[in-house]
């Protein structure tokens, strides 16, 4: 019933990633990128909880070039764990991490293209073939510079910060997420360079696994296999963070699709590894679970029958086993049946999972990123006391956003946003429109609840 979708095998240091090796986990620090000693220590950590490659910012030279000691600090250790450097806005800066790195994650919507603005773009044919060719100009050079130094690259296309280009050809669609991908790709398999993972993420669940079997059907038709990473971005915290990735990342998992993932919360990274650890080891137990809930689906309902050693595991197998089912409208209905928790429990959880499908909102939603070596202001503590005084307000989106990556897209269909845009300050946006910038970070949290509650009125 449950077969893994044949992917070609990238190699990432000492990992391997695609074809017949076993699915890989991994996480991302949230520590300055500059301050070797705090990367060291919580890269530790990820690893010791189970993580196989440990990803870092590096929003400049500076950073990208300190990749170099804290790989060095680490193999001083005897820990080969691949390190990951994560690049936004400059190509520049992904030319030097390849030197000191076993993997560089680039954007295609900020590698060439500018930052997303929303604006609508017109482009001639010629216009925008040329737009094209300096995606290719920039983009060969650093894949020789990963060619001579081995170095892996991933393609990481994020729904919240797609170009202005790509969004005025096609709209902020599927088929725009996976011609971002697509774009890039066709270069590296032109020059010949294998070890590539692709990653298409949103942190709406139905977007993230639309897009991604739209992006294989893409790949098979141009006879493309790459190894794909998933996970759902800015999923959350605590059990909502936890229901949204099993919907999202479970939903093709259970179909065969995924060859690495991250589960992100916004929560230490070490948290998310055993979570995304249950999600592969109960893989084919919910395939066969969505199996029988698919055939047990009646008046709209899907009816699952599910038992689990604990709540947190409940949670995620009930969400595994039928967001395909959930996000592809088959049902917008769900029972939960269970021996072990009261009715009212199943039933929170069945709503709980309802909404992380898109289908039904009964509770305040949270956008919020997992946070990195770019965010400038205690998350963690801000989404508490967000949450504390906007959790009566169900249905109302909020996002809460590190900074500026993919903050205002991601966040694109949210009420409001908290992005931070510097050290210490805050900007607010009502839907796309930011409506008050670089407030100081003592002020912020204030300042969103008087524009909801002004809004109200």
């Amino acid at each position: 019933m449950y077969k893994r979708r044949f992917s070609t095998v990238a190699q990432v240091g000492t990992v391997a990633i695609g074809g017949d090796n076993p699915i890989r986990v991994q996480s991302m620090t949230t520590t300055n990128t500059n301050d070797t000693d705090a990367c060291v220590a919580q890269a530790k950590r990820i690893i010791e909880a189970g993580g196989e490659l440990v990803r870092l910012t590096t929003q400049g030279t500076r950073e990208a070039e300190n990749m170099r000691n804290i790989s060095a600090a680490l193999k001083a250790e005897g820990i080969m764990t691949p390190l990951v450097a994560d690049v936004h806005f400059n190509a520049r800066v992904a030319d030097v991490a390849a030197q000191y790195c076993e993997k560089v994650r680039i954007n295609p919507g900020n590698y060439v293209d500018p930052a997303r603005t929303f604006r609508h773009l017109e482009y001639t044919d010629e216009e925008y073939q040329s737009e094209l060719q300096k995606i290719d100009d920039r983009l060969v050079p650093f894949i020789n510079i990963c060619k001579q130094h081995h170095t892996a690259v991933r393609i990481g296309v994020n729904h919240g910060s797609l170009s202005d280009r790509i969004m005025s050809r096609y709209g902020d669609t599927p088929a725009g997420i996976v011609e971002s991908c697509m774009e890039f790709l066709r270069i590296f398999r032109r020059e010949n360079f294998n070890d590539v993972v692709i990653s298409i993420k949103a942190s709406n669940t139905v977007v993230m696994v639309q897009s991604v079997r739209l992006l294989v059907q893409a790949m098979d038709k141009e006879n493309m296999h790459y190894p794909l990473h998933l996970g759902v971005t800015e999923a959350g915290e605590g059990e909502d963070g936890r229901i949204k990735s099993a919907v999202g990342i479970g939903a093709l998992l259970t179909e065969g699709i995924g060859d690495t993932i991250r589960v992100s919360l916004s929560e230490e990274p070490e948290c998310e590894i055993p979570v995304a650890r249950r999600l592969v080891d109960m893989i084919e137990e919910c395939a066969q679970l969505r199996a029988d809930a698919e055939a047990s689906i009646k008046d709209d309902t899907i009816t699952l029958a599910v038992e689990a050693p604990s709540w947190e595991e409940l949670q995620l197998k009930a969400s595994m086993a039928v967001g395909a089912l959930l996000i592809d409208r088959k049902a917008t209905k769900l029972v939960i049946e269970n021996s072990t928790f009261s009715a009212d429990e199943l039933t929170t959880l069945a709503d709980a999972i309802l909404q992380a499908a898109r289908i039904k909102f009964t509770k305040t939603e949270y956008i919020s990123c997992p946070g990195c070596g770019r965010t400038l202001y205690n998350l963690q503590d801000t989404i508490r006391r967000i949450k504390a005084a906007t959790q009566h307000l169900v249905g109302l989106k909020i996002g809460i956003m590190g900074c500026i990556v993919n903050g205002p897209g991601e966040m694109a269909d949210a009420d409001y946003g908290y992005v931070g845009a510097g050290p210490g300050r805050i900007s607010l946006y009502r839907q796309k429109e930011c409506v008050a910038k670089n407030i100081p970070e003592a002020e912020a949290v204030d300042r969103l609840l008087e524009l909801i509650e002004n809004d109200k009125k």
